[in-house]
């Protein structure tokens, strides 16, 4: 059902916090090469969303159990078998996909899938924002650990750095960060906001400094435009959101960048 009513102040801070955390996860994402990855690890929410709505339990709460679930496996998997970690989180996403389709149906699924911007309660807020700022504060103080892995991991175990651990952080940070978006853009939409900004910035950036204020102010730019736009045009939220995000990206190529 499309809205048409602008979400009250609370809702759209939250979904802010919620993109700025997207454009800092994305940043590194996209310097990891895990563009479409991370999009299919945003489905492992799915099957706890179901779950969730089963028992008539809040479906954020169902979704990061999931999530972190998904995380820990993918994990897991990764460092006993050394596959690549893209293809783990295909067989995951796979199967959440899958389980998740089976427990949810009809406008529950559509609003598991998709969103639905609603006004969130002190609890939620209050859990919101307390996550944004652990993933904010996380990535801001681990990004050079992150890029060092990313050149080199035997350099970074050199240095000192934990780098399973470092890891399995990072996609615990993603997984909070999905959770954060999951009512307002969905399980198929908020991998595109961690994405799309951060693609963006990356044509656009000459350093790592600039590439992620660019990744952050873009998602950022992206929610509040779609979200104030959405009631006026009749259109969805979540949709119209990434469609201007994708728009930024496609205007952001006229640009010329000299590396």
């Amino acid at each position: 059902m499309i809205t048409t009513t602008t979400p009250d102040a609370s809702a759209l801070l939250l979904a802010l916090a919620g993109s700025a955390a997207a454009g800092l996860v994305g940043s590194v994402a996209v310097l990891r090469r895990m563009a479409l990855a991370s999009d299919a690890m945003s489905h492992v929410a799915l099957p706890g969303v179901g779950l969730a709505i089963l028992l008539h339990l809040n479906p954020v709460l169902g979704a990061l159990a999931a999530l972190c679930v998904g995380t820990l496996l993918i994990w897991a998997v990764e460092h006993k078998t050394r596959l690549p970690t893209e293809a783990i989180i295909g067989v995951v996403f796979s199967a959440a996909l899958a389980i998740g389709s089976m427990l949810t149906s009809g406008d529950e699924l559509l609003e598991a899938l998709f969103g639905a911007p609603h006004t969130p309660g002190r609890t939620e807020l209050l859990l919101g924002f307390a996550a944004a700022a652990v993933v904010t504060v996380f990535i801001l103080r681990a990004q050079s650990r992150l890029v060092i892995t990313l050149v080199s991991e035997d350099l970074a175990i050199t240095a000192g750095i934990d780098v399973p651990r470092l890891n399995l952080l990072f996609l615990l940070a993603f997984s909070l960060t999905v959770a954060l978006g999951l009512r307002y853009l969905g399980v198929l939409l908020m991998g595109s906001l961690i994405i799309i900004p951060a693609a963006t910035a990356k044509h656009l950036a000459r350093s790592l400094r600039s590439m992620r204020a660019i990744a952050v102010v873009t998602a950022m730019a992206s929610t509040l435009i779609g979200t104030l736009a959405a009631p006026r045009l009749g259109l969805e939220t979540g949709p119209l959101i990434i469609t201007i995000a994708a728009g930024i990206f496609f205007v952001s190529l006229l640009k010329r960048t000299d590396r």
